[in-house]
């Protein structure tokens, strides 16, 4: 009997703890899974900060509900052994003034500073895409990462590419 009663109370707690893992999807890949959906994905293009990486905001529309979401889109072409990957990251509408503070705060307080040890700093999306900096000998390097866990994901910015950045999604924003 008790035997019975722990085996039910382990079965239990292994529900609840697995009930509760957070999920990785943005709200618009929610949004566009849903069964029993006539979807349309509209792209606009906002921009290019290099020769690989580009924004452009996604409109989707339930046409059956006539509901609509829409969310920013970073795409990335990483060169491969064989053949080019193209690397997606959706940033749902309410993270993007979350992003534009932290590259604002990183451009006026953090890239004209010097840092005594090695420093990170990132935002992280819901989804995982991720942007930041970082001190390593002696200057900062600003990237993006835009896959989770995906190093070969790594957008470096060079020159005035963190500044183009910051301009498109200042344009992105205006466009959401």
């Amino acid at each position: 009997m008790i035997k019975t009663i722990l085996i039910g109370l382990l079965l239990l707690m292994a529900k609840v703890s697995l009930g509760q893992e957070k999920s990785n999807l943005s709200n618009v890949e929610i949004f566009s899974s849903k069964a029993g959906t006539l979807i349309e994905k509209e792209f606009l293009d906002i921009g290019q900060i290099n020769k690989t990486t580009e924004i452009k905001i996604l409109k989707i529309t339930d046409m059956i509900s006539g509901d609509s979401i829409k969310s920013m889109r970073i795409t990335s072409e990483i060169p491969g052994s064989y053949s080019t990957e193209t690397k997606i990251a959706q940033l749902d509408s309410d993270e993007i003034d979350g992003l534009i503070k932290s590259i604002l705060i990183i451009k006026d307080n953090v890239l004209n500073t010097n840092a005594e040890n090695y420093t990170e700093i990132t935002f992280k999306s819901r989804s995982g895409f991720e942007a930041g900096c970082y001190w390593s000998k002696n200057e900062w390097k600003t990237y993006l990462q835009i896959e989770k866990y995906d190093r070969k994901s790594m957008v470096w910015f060079r020159g005035d590419e963190f500044e183009m950045f910051f301009e498109l999604l200042n344009k992105a924003k205006v466009k959401m």
